[in-house]
């Protein structure tokens, strides 16, 4: 029998390669903005087209590489970070594999352009599909520059998986942002398709964190500073009344790379015990440093998850040092063992100070309230009715004949026959059906109404839409407003009017005519959430994720006290939807009960 095992070809080994180090755009920007923080930039830029499908471009001022160093840096498993397995465990650097360049180089085509401070001239490398193209002696400044275009250029299959425009744009802005908030004191551009998202300057923590999120952040923070032998803590938790239904703005670093750790996430959702409403999640920015003999960062492809030596004792100190700052900043009461009990004495027993003066209170000792002649300071006179006058006009009140009832109970039985529908705990909604009942969950079945307006205006009619008297402006994190900049079109067919576009807010002059001014902020937030957790994209792209997240965020909610018209109104449209059976999120919005089942209930 022959043998049928032999190696594979370096380029399809690359490319299988890279199906685990670049899964996205923002695996590439990931990558190589790590390099250039790896290479001791104290400036860098990025550079984006399309989202990243076209350009991704990192420019920095780092110390460069030789022109050797240049055409090795694509080869796999070539890396200046580690020389043996031991340095594995103690790493200082992002990258140290030798993966990432080699695995972006045989997907897309590259253009390395690159000199170091002492040389006259640096080195330019153009490589598609793994394979060197040229390589060529240029005059550029000190740092590198690499250009990745055509991201999945030989693999269409690949790229056809890739997600919206919009969602891609998210994902690199996530990426962008964890490097970002890692490094305050280096400075970094953004732009997209030739617009400026980002423009960070060198600066401390909290006024990196704000100049990320917006400046409506800063009086959110609340500081955390905390060091021990085995742990060093700070950063900032956000105050609970700042929490948010989903999870959002929480990052944790370790050794200034960014992770994601569910056992220490639940440590500071353990912290806010007591603080936060059912459902709410706290935003925080920690940054821990520990022994880098301590972690082990290389058990996962993306790095983003670490193994620590001593989990407890870093849950048990980074929970009580977010509890300990919440209570030292008045966020959370604090009860203090040690308090010096004299602190507490009052004010008039104290030598130092003037005894306080007891207000006096004086009294009409003359005063009699039953006295008809008396009069109330006030001119307000007040007369006692006689008991027996009282209690006749009591009882005349609540006198009925026997007509009357017979009258009222008739009316009740016409009203129940009348009545074609009810409501069950402000939840439910009851009606009968031939067969038997019909059970409406009120909430989903407004979504489902709502869904299918939302997306026929937005689609097929012209969307109505109402000018506001007064522009609404409304503040975003400079990432937010790229996204909405980006959906600008879909959101004016459905009937939003924009004003201004700024770094950190965005003005609205007009909102479609089912939509109120008091909720344009909260749809335009759920959305945004949507998009980010990427509400699956249909083939009305985004019309369909912005109909679902206006229906959700519009729709009546449960709680909601119906009148018997608005009852019959919300049935009668939900069975007038085409697709009246399940919600927008595919949920059930009725159950129908036949007669025979409901028989059932009480012959059991």
């Amino acid at each position: 029998m022959s043998d049928i095992i032999q190696l594979l070809p370096d380029h399809v080994a690359n490319q299988i390669a890279a199906g685990e180090v670049v899964q996205r755009p923002a695996s590439v920007v990931k990558e190589l903005l790590e390099n250039a923080i790896d290479a001791g930039a104290t400036n860098i830029k990025l550079l984006l087209k399309d989202a990243g499908k076209t350009l991704v471009q990192v420019i920095d001022n780092g110390k460069g590489m030789s022109g050797t160093d240049a055409r090795m840096c694509f080869e796999r498993h070539a890396t200046s970070k580690i020389q043996k397995a031991e340095d594995l465990f103690n790493l200082s650097t992002k990258g140290f594999r030798g993966e990432a360049l080699a695995s972006i180089a045989a997907i897309a085509h590259v253009e390395l352009k690159t000199k170091q401070e002492n040389e006259e001239l640096g080195t330019s490398i153009k490589i598609e599909g793994s394979k060197i193209v040229s390589q060529d002696f240029i005059s550029t400044t000190k740092g590198t520059s690499i250009a990745v275009k055509n991201l999945f250029y030989n693999i269409p299959a690949r790229r056809n998986f890739l997600k919206s425009e919009t969602v891609e744009t998210r994902h690199i802005i996530d990426e962008f942002q964890r490097v970002a908030l890692a490094h305050p004191t280096i400075a970094f551009l953004l732009h997209h398709n030739n617009n400026e998202v980002y423009h960070l300057k060198s600066s401390n923590l909290r006024k990196r964190i704000v100049s990320v999120f917006g400046a409506k952040m800063n009086e959110k923070l609340v500081p955390i500073d905390e060091t021990t032998d085995i742990l060093t803590i700070e950063g900032f938790v956000a105050k609970p009344e700042y929490s948010k239904r989903k999870r959002g703005e929480q990052f944790f670093f370790v050794n200034d790379r960014f992770i994601k750790s569910s056992y220490l996430n639940h440590a500071v959702v353990n912290a806010f015990d007591g603080l936060l409403e059912q459902g709410a999640h706290p935003s925080y920015f920690l940054y821990l440093k520990v022994p880098a003999n301590t972690i082990d960062i290389n058990i996962h492809p993306t790095k983003t998850e670490i193994k620590f030596d001593n989990e407890k004792a870093l849950y048990a100190m980074l929970r009580a040092t977010v509890k300990h700052s919440l209570g030292q900043y008045n966020v959370a009461p604090l009860l203090d063992f040690n308090r010096d009990a004299n602190l507490d004495t009052p004010y008039h027993l104290n030598s130092n100070t003037k005894s306080t003066q007891v207000p006096k209170i004086s009294v009409d000792h003359n005063y009699n309230p039953f006295k008809e002649e008396n009069t109330r300071t006030s001119n307000v006179s007040f007369t006692p009715q006689k008991s027996t006058e009282s209690w006749e006009s009591l009882y005349t009140s609540t006198a009925v004949t026997d007509a009357e009832k017979q009258s009222e109970l008739f009316d009740n039985q016409q009203e129940v026959k009348t009545q074609k529908t009810f409501q069950i705990q402000r939840k439910y909604i009851l009606s009968s059906i031939k067969s038997g009942a019909v059970l409406i969950h009120q909430s989903l079945a407004h979504q489902r109404i709502l869904y299918e307006e939302f997306l026929e205006s937005i689609t097929v009619k012209e969307a109505n839409s109402q000018q506001l008297l007064f522009p609404v402006k409304i503040s975003f994190s400079s990432s937010e407003i790229e996204i909405i900049y980006t959906i600008k079109t879909e959101l004016e067919n459905a009937g939003f009017s924009f004003d201004e576009f700024t770094k950190d807010s965005v003005t609205i002059k007009g909102i479609p005519t089912s939509v109120t001014e008091s909720k344009i902020t909260i749809i335009l937030e759920e959305l945004l959430s949507d998009i980010d957790l990427e509400v699956p994209d249909a083939s009305f792209s985004h019309f369909d994720v912005m109909a679902k997240s206006f229906a959700k965020t519009l729709s009546i909610k449960t709680g909601t006290q119906l009148s018997e018209r608005e009852q019959e109104a919300l049935v009668n449209d939900l069975f007038s939807c085409k697709e009246p059976s399940i919600s927008p999120f595919g949920k059930p919005t009725f159950k129908t009960l036949t007669l025979n089942e409901i028989d059932n209930l009480f012959n059991s």
